[in-house]
């Protein structure tokens, strides 16, 4: 990417609210979903409750990626977006285009 550091940045922090929204939308709706189970049914049942237990896994896949988010907010406003919590190099931008909140680079990558 071209331009200024804060132009980057500023573009990354877009990218990562757009993401929040979409999460939390996605996050209200996996909830509405649990509400509505009330099945009679056995079988129905059965399968509902297999049903919530993957939206169940979903809804906390999807908060610990707003944690993250909410991380690299944090590392944003401190200035220090884009480096390595652990060695302290610039992560790559090919890296940010996918994990916009990662905190690793690629070599220090749990």
């Amino acid at each position: 990417m071209s331009g200024t550091p804060e132009r980057p940045v500023a573009e990354r922090k877009t990218q990562l609210l757009a993401r929040l929204r979409e999460l939390d939308s996605r996050l209200h709706d996996i909830q509405d979903e649990l509400l509505t189970h009330d099945s009679k049914d056995w079988e129905e049942l059965a399968t509902e409750r297999e049903q919530d237990e993957m939206l169940t896994s979903m809804g906390e896949e999807g908060q610990q990626e707003i944690r993250a988010i909410r991380a690299a907010f944090k590392r944003i406003d401190e200035g220090e977006y884009g480096y390595c919590v652990t060695c302290g190099t610039k992560i790559s931008e090919e890296r940010l285009d996918v994990l916009p909140a990662t905190p690793f680079c690629a070599d220090c990558a749990p």
